[in-house]
């Protein structure tokens, strides 16, 4: 009876127990949670899950002309997307929720483990154990050395030990760089968490489009697109110039691979400062062009139809080319806007589709076969009247809704005239460029960022490959005037079953003894016991 009454009280006090935590109690609990190592792990699980979106869409940060094709080529998708953030993944407020949450985790996990590990460093090895044949390994011989020879000679052998002596024995340790790359691994990780939202918070990306033989300033109204950190000093930036002297794209012209890039090359010049000497630069991807700290990649390229448009009294009013996007990466089919606001009447636009090697398919439409300009063609639609400029909009697009439709024209080839009806005026296909897309990149924790992977990596090296073990020598004198010696040894690791090494110690030792002994006639027995 009382001992049933005794389980009832314990469990109604556990139970009130948890009840009556408190906001403290809650706290303390919530923090353990966070700060175990299983949740760091599912934090890291997630952080990866969460980058895939972001290595398979298009990304603002990266290419807004990308972004831009893909809610072309998906209206109903993609504003879906974007209302989560995936086309901005990693400035997404959930990305950012997870990053925190797996820093403070690893932070509240490692600190104190490293502390723990100082103090195992610091402290003694343990005591010598009483029943040395208990452990996974133990071996026993007798000699005719004295215990204090034995000792001496134990400790010249685990000379890269952590030996302390108790008494008849000695208690060594071996391995703690194991442990020490762990804590190593884990506070590189942090370092890497750390530069890598430096670089996100004081650095800048951004994305400008260039024609051939244009150029650029690395002021902030040059770019078409720019994302800077949120505490980057935009009026500080790198007062470099680039000039596109000249671009250059091959593509794969048979075979299963025909149409594929096999290589863009785009001659710059450059000066790192206004009136600096002017340098140039063969810019290609994955091989940047380094100016003043800041980094400028070649992302990729498209066409740039040239166009002459003349009003109803034959001035020329435009004469330029316009930068069409690509739709299509296997034929570079590519859309564009032509707007012509001063022609001293009625304003004019185009909407056009640029062809680099136009081709009839059986069903006699016209497409592009091959992403190079082998036959390159344009089609327009003509409208007349109000643009809107007045209101913001994008240069890749045309509001037709204040304006009057002129028709199609036909197929244009290079120097090809299309007469717009009404005597509005006339639009000359005059040839064309290729621009490329380039991104500015700064980052100043590029280098710490690369010191702490390494770091890292350095340290789970140490992790897989150092093993921690332990070894325990005792030598008692017997009444026959022998010295009884007692191995001892236990692995800390998974492969601690492989006792080895432990064998070849008590082969080493007891030979050693072997030929101090002036006593030939010793009886010397190794015993090896693998459990």
């Amino acid at each position: 009876m009382s001992t049933t009454a005794t389980e009832k009280t314990g469990t109604t006090g556990e139970a009130k127990g948890a009840a009556g935590l408190g906001p403290a109690g809650w706290l303390r609990w919530a923090w353990r949670i966070l700060t175990s190592m299983r949740t760091a792990l599912i934090l890291l699980f997630l952080l990866a899950v969460g980058a895939i979106p972001g290595s398979i869409l298009p990304q603002n940060v990266v290419s807004v002309d990308e972004v831009n094709i893909y809610f072309q080529e998906h209206p109903e998708l993609a504003p879906w997307l974007d209302r989560f953030h995936l086309f901005d993944v990693f400035s997404s407020p959930w990305y950012a929720a997870i990053y925190l949450l797996l820093f403070v985790s690893l932070a509240g996990c490692v600190l104190p483990r490293a502390v723990t590990h100082l103090r195992a460093l610091r402290s003694r090895p343990v005591p010598t154990p009483r029943n040395l044949d208990r452990l996974p390994y133990s071996a026993r011989f007798s000699t005719g050395a004295d215990p204090e020879t034995v000792l001496a000679e134990a400790r010249r052998l685990l000379r890269r030990h952590r030996v302390e002596r108790y008494g008849d024995s000695l208690s060594t340790e071996t391995g703690y760089l194991r442990e020490a790359g762990n804590v190593l691994f884990h506070f590189a990780l942090l370092g890497l968490l750390l530069t890598l939202a430096a670089g996100s918070f004081f650095g800048y990306r951004g994305n400008m489009l260039i024609t051939e033989g244009d150029g650029f300033a690395n002021t902030l109204p040059s770019y078409d697109a720019i994302y800077p950190g949120h505490w980057t000093d935009m009026d500080s930036i790198a007062p470099f110039t680039l000039r596109v002297d000249d671009f250059e794209a091959e593509f794969i012209e048979d075979g299963d691979l025909r149409g594929q890039a096999a290589s863009y090359i785009a001659q710059v010049s450059y000066t790192e400062e206004p009136g600096g000497e002017e340098r140039t630069h063969q810019l290609e991807v994955n091989h940047p062009l380094d100016v003043a700290g800041t980094q400028v990649y070649l992302l990729g390229h498209g066409y740039a139809p040239e166009f002459v448009v003349r009003n109803g009294a034959g001035d020329v009013v435009f004469d330029q080319s316009v930068p069409f996007l690509y739709r299509e990466t296997a034929t570079y089919t590519s859309d564009g806007v032509v707007k012509v606001p001063d022609t001293g009447g009625e304003q004019l636009g185009f909407v056009g589709v640029f062809l680099p090697t136009a081709a009839e398919t059986p069903d006699g439409e016209l497409t592009s076969s091959f992403p190079g300009a082998q036959n390159p063609r344009v089609t327009l639609e003509g409208y007349q009247g109000d643009l809107g400029l007045i209101d913001s909009q994008s240069v890749y697009q045309l509001r037709t809704s204040g304006m009057e439709e002129l028709g199609s024209s036909p197929v244009m080839e290079i120097g090809d005239t299309w007469e717009l009806p009404d005597g509005a005026g006339s639009i000359t296909f005059s040839g064309y460029k290729e621009y490329v897309s380039l991104q500015v990149n700064r980052d100043g924790a590029r280098l710490p960022a690369l010191i702490a992977a390494v770091t890292a990596i350095g340290g789970l090296m140490l992790t897989l490959f150092v093993r921690p073990r332990r070894v325990w020598v005792r030598a008692v004198r017997g009444e026959d005037g022998r010295t009884r010696v007692e191995l001892a040894g236990l692995g800390k690791t998974e492969a601690a079953g492989d006792n080895t090494e432990f064998h070849e110690l008590t082969t080493a030792l007891a030979g050693r003894l072997r030929n101090e002994s002036d006593d030939s006639s010793q009886d010397t027995s190794d015993r090896r016991n693998d459990r």
